[in-house]
């Protein structure tokens, strides 16, 4: 085993300890797909989920890549890759599954796209979306040899295409859209993060159950606004309101109605 190979390894199985991880195919997908075939040649501008600045590592060795650290895509927007501890939790708490068909929201340089690749299998689909153009066809380019992947570069809020069974969203909102409810199978998985204008809030997990959702928040987090989210103070409301309810008690509803719970 080649030292980056086993990297690789010793970052899947630091992941998994950390947070419990118990789905095999996710396992081995951090232990197989290659981080650094999704960024940029280094060294590259690294943090770790508490630091406040970006570190550069010492050189272009991709070994750098394997522990839990953000990694910028481009420091002047503080656009990072997600946290691999953070989007392995919600993969696993989704229950991803081989041959799922899962649409992502906000895709980035396609890293995770290629680790639920790896998860869904060849009789699975993952529909990535990125509605920044210039990084849409950089994760087209990353994920060619991933035939399962298709990369479209549009608005996430407008169209995703056919149903799935399971539906994250990289980015924050300040409510579930309700073309993403709409989208989901039954017993389909929704992972939405709702949040404040200053990046802070809670990740919400909705499942459909019957002719209904249900949905609970599940953890706190900081995140890229996504495109399209409200910049009033009436959108942090409503973002809060949703954090709130879904915390105290699994909440059940039938539709959204001017970005609320609506039971018609």
């Amino acid at each position: 085993m080649s030292d980056l190979s086993a990297a690789r390894v010793r970052y899947a199985e630091l992941i998994a300890r950390r947070e419990r991880i118990s789905s095999p195919r996710l396992l081995a997908a951090l232990a197989a797909v290659p981080r650094e075939d999704f960024l940029a040649k280094g060294p590259w501008r690294i943090k770790s989920e508490t630091a406040r600045s970006y570190r550069l590592t010492p050189n272009a060795d991709p070994v750098h890549l394997y522990a839990n650290v953000l990694v910028a895509i481009d420091a002047r927007r503080k656009l990072d890759t997600g946290l691999p501890s953070l989007w392995a939790h919600f993969i696993d708490l989704l229950g991803v599954r081989e041959k799922d068909r899962v649409i992502q929201i906000g895709c980035g340089l396609g890293y995770f796209s290629a680790i639920l690749s790896e998860i869904v299998g060849s009789k699975g689909r993952v529909h990535a979306i990125e509605c920044d153009e210039r990084i849409a066809s950089r994760a087209a380019a990353c994920l060619r040899a991933y035939h399962n992947v298709e990369v479209i570069h549009g608005d996430g809020c407008r169209d995703i295409g056919n149903a799935a069974d399971i539906i994250i969203v990289h980015a924050g909102f300040s409510h579930p859209h309700p073309l993403w409810l709409d989208a989901l199978r039954p017993r389909g998985r929704l992972l939405v993060p709702l949040t404040q204008r200053d990046r802070e809030g809670a990740a919400l997990k909705i499942t459909r159950k019957g002719k209904g959702f249900e949905a609970e928040a599940v953890q706190q987090l900081r995140i890229f606004p996504g495109h399209g989210r409200g910049v009033t103070a009436l959108d942090d409301h409503v973002a809060d309101w949703w954090q709130r309810a879904a915390s105290l008690a699994p909440l059940r509803f039938r539709g959204i109605a001017q970005g609320l719970p609506s039971d018609g």
